[in-house]
């Protein structure tokens, strides 16, 4: 008898307190509220910027990104373990999508929105090449870029590959979350896993850390779009 209620208090407690529940441990969650955790990113050779603004409907408030033949970033202050909370989600909007985006070229690499996952450049594990290199760039920028990105975007064509290599650089992998304009105007929802990803997209080990980014950008298409983030969660 002792051990049948045993296993039935167990039961009990399996029920209340699923294992799921302990699985999801938010790191951090942005809801938008104002961007004080946020700093922006503008790139020296591109005098049109970008705005990152906060738009408040009742007691909601989302971020609306808006460019016309501009770009530039926000960047989330804050760098997080991507080995301890490699995942991230987020529900996003755009109002259009560009004519003359192609994520296979320069003059078309633009999107409404993306939601960058920018990894940290560690120079204790870097080469001699490397430390060179991102030496020069930090005395001009002031600090390190990132060793490498992942590129969470909203493709403005269909293409047949959810992982595209930048035009710009092989230290940039876009991930076509979204292609096209059957969703425009629609709230759609995404989740990610940024382990798998990295390894999927650069057949390697991510570095240890990273920053959250989000752009919004049309310099070289010369167009205009405005897209909405409701919120960005990172957790394990």
């Amino acid at each position: 008898m002792k051990l049948l209620a045993l296993l039935c208090m167990t039961a009990v407690l399996i029920t209340a307190f699923p294992a799921s529940a302990d699985d999801h441990q938010v790191l951090f969650r942005e809801d938008f509220d104002d961007l004080d955790s946020w700093k922006p990113l503008a790139f020296p050779k591109i005098k049109s910027r970008s705005t990152y603004t906060i738009e408040q409907t009742g007691s909601e408030h989302i971020l609306r990104a808006e460019s016309s033949a501009s770009a530039s970033a926000i960047v989330y202050k804050d760098s997080f373990s991507v080995s301890d909370f490699p995942r991230v989600k987020w529900r996003w909007k755009v109002k259009n999508v560009y004519v003359k985006g192609d994520v296979r070229s320069k003059e078309g690499d633009d999107y409404p929105i993306r939601v960058y996952v920018m990894f940290e450049y560690d120079p204790d594990k870097a080469g001699t090449m490397d430390r060179i290199k991102y030496g020069f760039a930090k005395s001009l920028y002031g600090e390190y870029p990132p060793h490498s990105s992942l590129s969470y975007i909203w493709s403005s064509k269909d293409d047949p590959e959810k992982f595209v290599v930048s035009p710009y650089t092989d230290k940039a992998v876009m991930v076509l979350l979204e292609k096209g304009p059957a969703k425009v105007g629609t709230w759609v929802d995404e989740e990610i896993d940024i382990m798998a990803d990295y390894e999927k997209a650069f057949k390697a080990k991510p570095p240890a850390r990273a920053r959250i980014a989000v752009m919004n950008d049309s310099d070289n298409t010369g167009e205009s779009s405005v897209s909405y983030l409701e919120y960005i969660e990172v957790f394990k």
